[in-house]
């Protein structure tokens, strides 16, 4: 075997345009996150103190009383956040809102504030108009004002503006080119301070193997301290877990962190995260899609918006009803499909084309297909065809966004050819979903169906209200989410 660094090949360019120094650093960030999340709580109770008694009294009232008001509310809910470490860069360079968590914070400090105003015996003078005005105030505007904190943050750090960590790099130059490819650190904040390379490293190392590492490691060592990083990541495969430890026990002489950088197995698992049961460490791979909040919220706002629009379109329904009956046949055509967890139910559409296929052989419509009748080409093309499943909704077996259900034959072939496909089924399957409205619908081509599974798995990772209400959006008024309907 050969034990020896190889460094032919490798593109310096990928290293040097990492290496730059950013005038803002993560602690210095985290304190502005700080500072302005605070400014604009306290300046939200300041405006909306004074614009509510300006209109109500004809004057702008007590501005010091608002200040304190403001002042409380901004640090109950500004401390809350750095409590749970949300200031930190990597939160924001992640591009995860953690909506539920800010909106959590906002009532605590609310509570805190009327706490506050009934032991002091100040909530008599409190205009509850007010109050009620800046509540709402705040839900309004802090999760958008995240939001823009966050693509500011992601701007800034591709600019070089603001960076997480200095970082030294140790492993084998296949993996540290591989590494700076796929993850861009430059484009994440991250500054590369230098980098070394190993050999690379066995699963087991004989005691020759062994007192060359040694060597390579006291010379990384010497190139490591004279950086002076924030952090030392090994790029070597897990299962080397002698080299692995022999690694984590030169660079602990360092005042630095050490990781042990992404393997297949992170790659492969995007959320996956360490966690600690009592003494037990585990690598959690996924997590369930919803929690219990998430999955009654969701669920609200899937009966509750599926019996208005059966009220609103009951007209509609009853037109298009009518038109299919005269068309010849039935209205309504029933399709057994796999839902959450993959348990079968029966969805219901209306009938578009002249047959009713639900076997074990089911030919998908294809473009210009003589099945379809007429008026199904119309309904197929407005997505008029789905509305019925708002039964489906109300019953629970499917929610108005999350992955489309295919037919069982479809699904039983596809999960043969696409890996991690049934991963969709983690969630209800949905009226419209993510990849719909990114234009995967229509045929499914292997090729077009890997595209569309990549899209319903990002959205099962990635669930959150804010996404569900873009998607329906864009259900109506984006043109992707017409395309391929036939």
């Amino acid at each position: 075997m050969n034990f020896v660094p190889q460094t032919e090949g490798f593109d310096t360019s990928l290293l040097e345009s990492t290496r730059r120094r950013a005038p803002i650093n993560a602690a210095t960030f985290s304190a502005l996150a700080f500072l302005i999340e605070f400014g604009v709580v306290l300046t939200l109770a300041l405006a909306t103190g004074a614009l509510y008694h300006l209109v109500a009294y004809g004057s702008v009232g007590s501005i010091g009383f608002y200040l304190q008001v403001g002042a409380l509310s901004a640090a109950v809910y500004a401390i809350a956040n750095t409590a749970r470490g949300d200031y930190r860069l990597g939160n924001f360079l992640g591009g995860k809102l953690h909506t539920r968590r800010l909106l959590v914070h906002w009532h605590g400090a609310f509570l805190c504030l009327l706490a506050a105003g009934f032991l002091a015996q100040l909530s008599v003078i409190y205009s509850r108009a007010w109050i009620v005005l800046f509540y709402v105030s705040g839900l309004l505007l802090l999760v958008p004002l995240r939001r823009l904190l966050t693509r500011a943050t992601l701007y800034a750090s591709r600019n070089g503006i603001v960076s997480a960590k200095r970082i030294f790099i140790v492993g084998a130059t296949p993996r540290v080119s591989a590494f700076l490819q796929r993850y861009q650190p430059s484009q994440l904040g991250v500054e590369i301070a230098g980098c070394c390379f190993l050999p690379l490293l066995p699963g087991r190392l004989s005691e020759g193997s062994s007192e060359i590492l040694t060597r390579e490691l006291e010379f990384a060592l010497i190139q490591a301290r004279e950086a002076n990083p924030d952090a030392i990541v090994l790029l070597a495969p897990w299962t080397a877990t002698d080299a692995v430890k022999q690694t984590a026990e030169k660079f602990g002489v360092l005042p630095a962190e050490l990781h042990l950088g992404p393997d297949g197995m992170l790659e492969e698992f995007t959320n996956a995260e360490l966690l600690r049961l009592g003494p037990i460490s585990t690598l959690q791979l996924t997590s369930a899609p919803l929690g219990t909040l998430q999955w009654l919220t969701k669920r609200f706002l899937d009966v509750a918006l599926a019996i208005v629009a059966l009220v609103m379109l009951a007209p509609l329904l009853a037109v298009v009803t009518w038109l299919v009956r005269r068309d010849g046949g039935p209205a309504f055509f029933w399709q057994r499909r796999y839902g959450y967890n993959q348990e079968t139910f029966w969805i219901v559409k209306f009938r578009t084309m002249r047959v009713m296929e639900d076997g074990p052989v089911v030919k998908q419509a294809t473009r210009d297909d003589d099945r379809v009748t007429p008026l199904g080409g119309w309904l197929r093309r407005l997505n008029i065809d789905e509305l019925p499943q708002l039964i489906n909704v109300i019953k629970g077996d499917m929610s108005l966004v999350g992955p489309r259900p295919h037919a069982l034959a479809h699904n039983l072939e596809y999960e043969k050819k696409i890996r991690l496909y049934a991963r969709r089924h983690n969630m209800k399957p949905g009226i419209t979903g993510w990849a719909q409205v990114n234009g995967f619908r229509g045929e499914t081509d292997e090729t077009h169906m890997g595209k569309r599974v990549e899209y319903d798995i990002y959205y099962v990772e990635n669930w959150s209200l804010w996404l569900d209400i873009k998607i329906m959006f864009r259900t109506v008024l984006s043109r992707k989410s017409y395309r391929n309907a036939f």
